[in-house]
């Protein structure tokens, strides 16, 4: 049963936005920079005095350009969101306390409303692929947000559980009786919800709810391979710091799953001898990924459609580091 969530000195912010709450008067706090979105815990400050009213004020004078306007108008006004009752409800039953529940939801449309701005910045100020993702990951507002739901980031199973190639993969592993993000007690509860149909407003709050998941890992961690982007979270976000995590805690190890989905759609792991079995555990990355790619190449059936963009992301990145086309049947060809 999960414990019921209560503010903590260490944990929670300072001072969180309760939505929909007018609070007790207090001192009036210090001005924000002008021209600067507010941070939280300006925002408490200023709902302490004066209500949600003034809040709404400030976010709509100081969003910056970029930022989409109902994702303001939602962080202005965090009851009127159509999810917030969903939300509300999920949190209770997840064990949430009602106070916590209103200031992670607070804290999740501001950091929506924020996030445009950091895109922008992030395009505008980096060239590296990697400054430009830790930029959009410095999200205050999710930053704060793992500070209170963090330890609900925990997992009940014994091991923890990483992936990529496409949701269905999430369910695999969590029915072979791993832990993702998404069956924690708060990635649970989020992962029902739309928030915002701009994916590049909210995808880094995932970002960063899966650096502060896979920081808590104190056992083996598997990964679930069925498509390899060294671009992707999983590889250059989640696996870094995993590495963190290792040296530090030598139970810590990484566990690779080479991962087809059948003619039948039904998930599966490659064997090293390029078989279908229920369960193939790798050692290393690099292990997986040429498993992977060799059962993509000679074995794949190209009329199997749930294995089709799998292949075709195999196939690309192959030619793109100068590598010989993948015939069509699945086998490699030299050029003509």
């Amino acid at each position: 049963m999960r414990r019921t969530v209560t503010p903590s000195t260490e944990r929670a912010p300072e001072a969180a936005p309760v939505p929909g709450r007018r609070p007790a008067q207090a001192p009036a706090p210090a001005p924000a920079s002008p021209g600067r979105a507010p941070r939280p815990a300006e925002l408490a400050a200023l709902q302490r005095t004066v209500g949600n009213a003034a809040v709404t004020r400030r976010i709509q004078r100081t969003a910056a350009p970029g930022v989409r306007e109902q994702a303001r108008r939602d962080a202005a006004d965090p009851v009127s969101h159509g999810e917030w009752a969903t939300f509300r409800e999920d949190m209770a039953r997840a064990g949430f306390s009602p106070d916590i529940t209103e200031i992670a939801w607070q804290l999740v449309l501001g950091g929506i409303a924020e996030q445009g701005q950091l895109n922008d910045e992030a395009m505008g100020r980096f060239t590296e692929r990697q400054e430009q993702r830790d930029h959009r990951a410095s999200n205050t507002w999710y930053q704060e947000l793992v500070r209170v739901v963090g330890d609900h980031l925990e997992i009940d199973t014994p091991t923890l559980a990483l992936w990529s190639g496409g949701r269905e993969v999430s369910d695999y592993a969590l029915a072979k009786g791993h832990t993702p993000l998404e069956a924690t007690a708060f990635g649970g509860v989020v992962d029902k919800l739309t928030l915002t149909p701009d994916w590049a407003l909210k995808t880094p709050m995932w970002n960063v709810l899966s650096k502060a998941f896979v920081s808590r890992a104190r056992g083996p961690v598997h990964i679930f391979l069925r498509a390899y982007d060294p671009e992707s979270v999983l590889i250059a976000q989640e696996v870094p710091q995993l590495r963190v995590v290792m040296a530090l805690d030598p139970a810590v190890r990484l566990v690779w799953h080479p991962v087809y989905a059948d003619a039948d759609g039904r998930l599966t792991e490659v064997t090293r001898g390029l078989d279908l079995a229920a369960d193939a555990p790798c050692s290393t990355r690099d292990e997986c990924v040429r498993i992977l790619y060799d059962y993509l190449r000679l074995v794949h059936d190209p009329a199997n459609p749930h294995s089709r963009r799998a292949h075709k992301e195999m196939s690309d990145r192959l030619a793109a580091n100068g590598n010989p086309p993948v015939a069509p049947e699945g086998r490699a060809r030299a050029d003509q």
